[in-house]
């Protein structure tokens, strides 16, 4: 990537995109019985994910619930996270609201020692292009941290916002949670022929980005945020080596077994891309991370229910996979 004006964080390589490899780990932020945060339990959940194998740390983000976080809580979330990863991967850290808030967390995460920022949609109001543009133009300015912009909902971006936004000092990249495909394709167009010399990546950001993932492959879009990985990283790396290998009946399998019956779980509850993925990570006994915070509420039982017999089945899917070490 090229180096931008800008200095880069002390001891952090200015090329992020080069550092994203192999899948990209959102931890859900973790919550006592009281609703207060647990910071034990959410180091524990973020050190077992880069010890299962994780390419990167996305920390604070839609999966770790953005939103509910007020700014102290926010800070010692990736400060943590930090801590955790030790270097060994980058870590990014979720930032959103209107400019202003959006470049208040992004200097706590900065602070904190992030690598990088996911840029998520501004709060509420639909602008136009220009005003997306100047927004994030403003949100990279803020800080020496690099960028990646969040495409969905309010914030769906024309082939030609994406080029300048590429040509921006300190935007590096594009996560689609949109999943337009022919948008998509345009976009990538624009950006090799309007912002030729600027490195510029991409990943499929979709809730449950497997589903999709052969599709945006044949764009030669190879990274993807996986949420399984949060509780079942066993089944995230037997697709995730299925799919780079070219493996057509394990990836096959898991999609018809696992991964499409888990997206029409999701589909049956608002919220569901976040709380069910918590309470996965209950299911296979791993640190208390606690339910989810209100707005959101968390999976009925029935559905919960649902879920553990997915997981076994999808389990047993991962460990019949080649390479799996069954």
């Amino acid at each position: 990537m090229t180096a931008h004006p800008r200095p880069a964080a002390a001891g952090r390589s200015p090329h992020l995109t080069d550092r994203l490899d192999g899948l990209l780990f959102f931890p859900v932020t973790a919550f006592a019985p009281d609703g207060a945060l647990d910071l034990d339990a959410f180091r524990a959940h973020v050190r077992a994910g880069v010890e299962a194998g994780a390419g990167a740390v996305f920390a604070c983000c839609g999966t770790g619930e953005f939103h509910a976080l007020a700014p102290e809580e926010y800070a010692a979330c990736v400060a943590a996270a930090v801590a955790e990863a030790a270097g060994r991967v980058p870590v990014l850290a979720g930032t959103g609201y209107g400019t202003a808030l959006a470049t208040h967390f992004a200097r706590l995460a900065q602070t904190a020692g992030a690598d990088g920022l996911l840029a998520m949609p501004p709060y509420l109001v639909r602008a136009d292009q220009a005003g997306l543009l100047r927004h994030y133009a403003a949100l990279a300015a803020a800080t020496a941290l690099p960028v990646i912009v969040y495409q969905r909902d309010n914030a769906v971006f024309a082939p030609d916002t994406v080029a300048a936004l590429a040509r921006t000092p300190g935007i590096i990249g594009l996560k689609d949670g949109l999943g337009d495909l022919d948008l998509l394709q345009r976009i990538i167009s624009a950006v090799r022929t309007d912002a030729a010399g600027r490195p510029f990546g991409y990943f499929n950001g979709l809730p449950t980005a497997e589903l999709t993932g052969p599709a945006y492959r044949g764009l030669g879009v190879r990274l993807y945020s996986s949420a399984v990985f949060a509780f079942a990283p066993e089944i995230a790396l037997a697709f995730h080596r299925a799919l780079g290998d070219g493996d057509d009946a394990t990836t096959t399998r898991l999609l018809d077994g696992f991964y499409r019956p888990l997206v029409e779980l999701r589909n049956e509850g608002r919220g569901y891309a976040v709380s069910l993925v918590k309470a996965g990570v209950g299911l296979r006994g791993g640190p208390p991370v606690g339910g989810v915070r209100p707005p959101l509420s968390d999976p009925r039982p029935a559905h919960v229910e649902r879920l553990a017999r997915l997981l076994d089945h999808g389990l047993e899917l991962a460990a019949d996979a080649p390479g799996s070490g069954a």
